[in-house]
């Protein structure tokens, strides 16, 4: 649902964000849009997810991992159509992350995220978003679909649908990490 029309930058949103409360916004294009909360299978799978990302991350010192609909800037336009995403999970290298995490917006692009759908979700946003991601230079981007058990992996070459029993991998963006797409979901 759009709440406002007049296109503001980045740094705008910044502040606007900082004087609301109890909503969760993002900045599409330059105009604020409201985004639902998420429901308890959304955080479960989340959780389940981010767990075995951080744990592997950690173990191997990769860089660092965020959830809960951390701020990227993705897109910085002279039109004034800035667009900052919120990203259930967000995976920065370590190399990257030295540089570019800080308080506020986080200005270069994550090398993984993933996004869990929840009901409230639109085909055309999602397909934004991830199109957002790819150009602002994320490597990965998983698309978790809870109802049919399954996750899309989006990165420049193209898309794989992936099922229960298939192995999500995390490739050259993640090396090393590996899970079985049903365990990600709660039994």
């Amino acid at each position: 649902m759009v709440l406002e029309k007049q296109l503001i930058s980045a740094d705008m949103f910044l502040e606007y964000v900082d004087q609301i409360e109890d909503r969760l916004v993002e900045l599409v294009e330059g105009v604020v849009v409201d985004m639902s909360r998420p429901g308890w299978e959304h955080g479960e799978i989340l959780m389940l997810v981010a767990s075995q990302i951080y744990s592997h991350v950690r173990e191997h010192d990769l860089g660092r991992v965020a959830v809960g609909d951390t701020g990227f800037v993705l897109e910085r336009r002279e039109d004034g159509k800035d667009t900052v995403r919120g990203l259930d999970l967000a995976f920065i290298n370590k190399v990257k992350a030295s540089e570019s995490v800080s308080s506020g917006w986080t200005t270069v692009a994550p090398d993984l995220a993933v996004e869990v759908i929840s009901p409230s979700n639109e085909a055309a946003d999602i397909k934004l978003k991830i199109l957002q991601l790819l150009n602002a230079g994320t490597s990965l981007v998983w698309v978790v679909y809870p109802d049919s058990r399954i996750v899309d992996a989006h990165s420049m070459s193209g898309a794989k649908t992936l099922r229960e029993n298939d192995t999500l991998s995390g490739g050259d963006v993640l090396p090393g990490f590996e899970i079985r797409v049903g365990d990600i979901f709660p039994s």
